[in-house]
């Protein structure tokens, strides 16, 4: 019985050795048939199209249809995709019929960034994409005193510990509170970083501007705004006051509106 099982281990192990490398085999002998990409993402996500791939494959192998397969560098032209920013993960390989398979993920941005120099996203990896015309999503704008750093703009994330002093840097996990919560995702339109490099909230309701300082015990705060929303503006009025401060610790300084 223990001779039997050996074998039937033995054989077991020698199949799923020999069958993908004849597979491998076959499949190197054989033409490229077509190409199929497989645009992964939100239907509104647009940060780069199938014809813009299809002519990065096409650069790295002009005639790719009819080629032999064992010729076309599948490697080659992953790493070609992989360097668009707009592309989060890329995979390209064929299938057993022939087909050149192009799996592309794209990223995924959480916030839009508006600068003196530039217009970019920023994804859920606080990777910075520069802004198409291709689209543009419904995203909190952040905008003000920005700098965007070279390596920022050379793909390093915003949360990389090599970024230092950077107010993105701090307001990312603003913004993915504030796109979370139900309530903020539908009262907050933009941030704006003055001078100081401290935020303005710019509400869709309204005509104030809500001060927040900087982001230290940011939730506190929005809790204390959010008491403030429920139970005085009601009574007084979402116009009667033209800025509402909540810098100091416990405390909403409001100016009213003349």
């Amino acid at each position: 019985m223990k001779i039997i099982k050996y074998i039937l281990t033995f054989i077991s192990g020698l199949y799923l050795i020999v069958a993908p490398a004849y597979l491998t085999h076959l499949i190197n002998q054989m033409n490229c048939r077509s190409i199929n990409i497989d645009l992964n993402g939100s239907s509104d996500n647009k940060l780069i199209t199938e014809n813009e791939i299809n002519n990065l494959v096409n650069r790295s192998h002009p005639s790719l249809i009819g080629s032999k397969i064992k010729v076309i560098r599948t490697c080659d032209i992953e790493n070609r995709i992989k360097q668009q920013r707009e592309i989060r993960k890329g995979e390209v390989y064929f299938t057993i019929d022939g087909t050149l398979r192009i799996y592309v993920v794209q990223r995924n941005p959480v916030m839009r960034v508006i600068t003196g120099d530039g217009d970019y996203f920023i994804d859920d990896e606080g990777v910075l994409v520069r802004k198409r015309k291709l689209y543009t999503p419904r995203l909190h704008v952040v905008g003000g005193h920005i700098t965007i750093s070279r390596p920022m703009l050379e793909g390093v994330s915003i949360l990389d510990t090599s970024i230092r002093r950077s107010v993105l840097k701090d307001i990312f996990p603003m913004i993915n509170y504030i796109r979370n919560d139900s309530f903020w995702n539908a009262q907050i339109d933009q941030i704006w970083v003055d001078r100081d490099g401290e935020i303005d909230l710019i509400p869709r309701a309204g005509h104030h501007i809500v001060h927040l300082g900087t982001t230290e015990n940011f939730i506190e705060k929005l809790d204390n705004l959010e008491a403030f929303y429920t139970e005085i503006l009601p009574v007084a009025g979402w116009n009667a006051y033209k800025r509402i401060n909540l810098k100091y610790k416990g405390q909403i300084v409001c100016n009213k509106n003349q």
